[in-house]
């Protein structure tokens, strides 16, 4: 925040351009206004009264509003007196004008901000709340299929009705957990595969000079402008026992019979890291892009090897794109459902599988609505957790620093 302009010209000149920045909303606008439009009057009255031959008066009607202070209009027997103004007011006045420019940089600052905090009020908060709401209702046969947590009797009671049953039976089925376990354990070996390969091909891209970086990114993003479900269904084709894959594999001899890769957890892995291999290389490639090379040069020195020099400088300065990448991998493959049901076989019981059956098979609302809820419990709080102990970490460091 810096301070108040300095101040060029007389005081007309710079009166003549102050209402252009001073003319926006608010209060303050209007008080500085009238401080102008009161220092324009004074100074035309000092010019009128000195062409009748009239003695000036020492102050103006302004003491009020400048909290005693005044603007005193210099009589000619003065040093530079005359059509003077007191630069005392004019800083007050100068001083003010920054004041609300600052208020209303900030006012502009804080409306930017709360557009994208209600478009998360009203696309996450709100169906958030409407599932949360179904998952304490109770199955019923009819539409909707749950029953209402408020009901109002004849005798003009409310009742609430929350039942905790639905969360009861997930518990109790071992499915459920089997499916949460199946689907952390495939989403965690999917973003470890998507992240070894994602790495080296981001640091090549941010290594690379602009031309082809420009087409390296263009092709890294080229696979979002086809439809995903036609991407994966894609690799079915490629995937199958008389698909390519297989074909190619035993032309080089290196298998005598296709292997079974399409409706096998292989199948799921492989979709999943090339639907979101994309998403690992650009927080890759953002955060690599940045680092100073100078800082290697530092480390070869000092008589680092190049895979010391990545060790202790690279990989800990590319900490942030890493995790970026991994949540944005991890998070939508735990609820994956397409992949699973395309490319993985019986055995790929996963949690998006699991929401699908109960929702339009089962039509039991509740209980999925309670898969869900479950489900986005998991994949936050570790983030929550993780943003604490970082901020903890923060404040420690500016503790030591301080």
């Amino acid at each position: 925040m810096g301070g108040p302009p300095p101040r060029k010209g007389n005081a007309l000149d710079r009166k003549a351009h102050w209402p252009l920045q001073l003319g926006r909303g608010g209060r303050a606008r209007h008080r500085v206004s009238w401080l102008h439009l009161d220092l324009h009057r004074a100074t035309r009255k000092r010019q009128a009264g000195a062409q009748h031959g009239r003695q000036p008066r020492s102050r103006c009607g302004m003491d009020h509003r400048l909290g005693g202070s005044g603007v005193r209009v210099l009589d000619r027997a003065q040093p530079g007196g005359g059509d003077v103004v007191n630069a005392r007011a004019l800083d007050l006045l100068r001083r003010a004008r920054w004041i609300v420019d600052e208020r209303l940089h900030q006012g502009g600052r804080r409306l930017i901000l709360a557009v994208p905090f209600g478009w998360l009020l009203l696309f996450f908060l709100l169906p958030f709340a409407l599932v949360l709401k179904i998952s304490f209702a109770e199955y019923r046969l009819g539409i909707p299929p749950f029953t209402d947590l408020i009901t109002y009797t004849d005798q003009a009671y409310v009742t609430i009705t929350l039942a905790i049953s639905n969360y009861m039976s997930l518990l109790e089925d071992r499915q459920y957990l089997i499916a949460f376990l199946n689907s952390i354990r495939i989403a965690s070996i999917s973003t470890l595969i998507t992240l070894l390969i994602a790495y080296p091909m981001a640091y090549a891209i941010a290594r690379a000079p602009k031309g082809p970086r420009t087409f390296l990114l263009f092709l890294v993003i080229l696979p979002f402008w086809t439809s995903f479900l036609i991407r994966v269904y894609a690799w079915v084709g490629l995937l199958k026992g008389n698909g390519l894959v297989n074909q190619a594999l035993m032309a080089l001899g290196l298998i005598d019979q296709p292997l079974l890769i399409a409706g096998s957890d292989w199948g799921v892995f492989i979709g999943i890291v090339y639907s979101y291999l994309p998403f690992m290389i650009l927080p890759l490639y953002s955060t690599l892009e940045k680092l100073d090379p100078s800082l290697l040069e530092a480390a070869y020195d000092l008589g680092c090897r190049p895979w010391q020099a990545f060790v202790k400088v690279t990989l800990p300065l590319s900490a942030p794109g890493i995790i970026a990448g991994c949540m944005l991998v991890f998070i939508p493959a735990v609820g994956e459902f397409v992949i699973p049901e395309l490319l993985g076989g019986a055995d790929t019981f996963m949690i998006g599988r699991v929401l699908w059956n109960e929702f339009f098979l089962n039509r039991d609302w509740p209980v999925a609505s309670a898969v869900a809820v479950v489900m986005l419990i998991m994949l936050v709080a570790p983030i929550m957790i993780f943003q604490y102990l970082q901020a903890r970490e923060a404040a420690a460091d500016a503790e030591e620093k301080s």
